[in-house]
């Protein structure tokens, strides 16, 4: 009887026939390129932040937290972020009620209702396309359609449409194509032992969606739906092309929520941009690194709970 051969041995023997020494070089190669380019990526990064950090050192060192609790200013001693911020957030909110159920619910039609027909893979492809297309163009998009619509039915108020919920909707659309992207991927990913097993003890097709796959899929569509949030935050040129105000103003102290939501507004990138190209050299030296940390500690919160809520559901599903 023919003794048997040892499987770890005749792995290492093919693999060393398949690759040679020519091709591991080629592979040694490559992955050390790969690192010169990850690193140099990185000190890129770094030598960003540092700059961005020093310029902002003085602002926060003078002023602390009053610089984020104070309203935009044209006095550079005064000046905040609190306006940018609650814009910020307004629009964010009204991003997530719009685009998060309309997003979801069609990543959920197209996994699990629609069939595998020539209409479906087209929509399909058209909205990968659309996740691609530049955000200037949603921007256009939003002043031609958007901004004429809130007016229309009454919620333009003394901006003629270009307010918080023109912006909300424009950025909403923007990111509508990622949030069934990722969500798709998300519901496309739980296996489908788990649908099997739903319907074998007599489960609807919906009980089956609503109780084993939604949960399931919950930590990747959670993930998804914070980290376009966390894009749409950060939007700028779309705002400023469906008229967010790029100077300084101030709200009544007696204005009504509706004209709050319905007059002027900024947004935090945008205050970033404003005053990156203001000639007073304190906003473009100290205010304008100052309002970027903040915009980046509001990103790095909303990754890191994205990061919380993806481990939170994959401990308890």
């Amino acid at each position: 009887m023919a003794s048997r051969a040892n499987p770890v041995d005749t792995a290492t023997v093919v693999r060393e026939a398949l690759i040679g020494k020519k091709a591991g070089l080629r592979g040694m190669a490559f992955e050390l390129a790969m690192l010169t380019l990850l690193l140099a990526s990185l000190l890129v990064l770094v030598l960003l932040l540092a700059d961005i950090i020093g310029g902002a050192l003085p602002t926060f060192r003078s002023r602390g937290l009053d610089f984020v609790t104070s309203s935009l200013s044209l006095n550079p001693d005064t000046a905040g972020v609190a306006t940018g911020i609650i814009g910020s957030f307004g629009i964010s909110a009204i991003v997530a009620l719009v685009a998060f159920p309309i997003g979801i619910g069609a990543a959920i039609y197209l996994e699990e209702y629609a069939t595998d027909s020539a209409a479906t893979r087209f929509i399909s492809t058209n909205i990968r396309n659309l996740a691609g297309v530049p955000s200037i163009v949603y921007g256009l998009l939003g002043l031609a359609l958007f901004v004429r619509v809130v007016d229309l039915v009454g919620l333009g108020g003394q901006t003629s449409g270009k307010n918080v919920l023109a912006a909300g909707l424009t950025l909403a659309v923007l990111v509508l194509p990622i949030v069934i992207i990722t969500a798709s991927e998300a519901i496309r990913a739980v296996p489908g032992s788990i649908r099997e097993a739903g319907f074998g003890v007599g489960a609807t097709q919906w009980e089956v969606i609503r109780h084993h796959v939604l949960p399931s899929a919950a930590p990747g569509i959670l993930t998804g739906t914070v980290l376009t949030l966390a894009r749409a935050f950060g939007e700028t040129a779309p705002l400023i092309v469906i008229g967010v105000a790029t100077g300084f103003f101030g709200a009544a102290a007696n204005a009504s929520m509706f004209d709050t939501v319905t007059g002027p507004y900024t947004a935090l990138p945008v205050v970033v941009f404003s005053w990156s190209r203001q000639s007073v050299g304190e906003f473009a030296d100290t205010l304008a690194p100052a309002a970027i940390v903040v915009l980046l500690f509001v990103l790095f919160i909303a990754n890191t709970t994205a990061i919380v809520l993806r481990n939170r559901y994959d401990k308890r599903w």
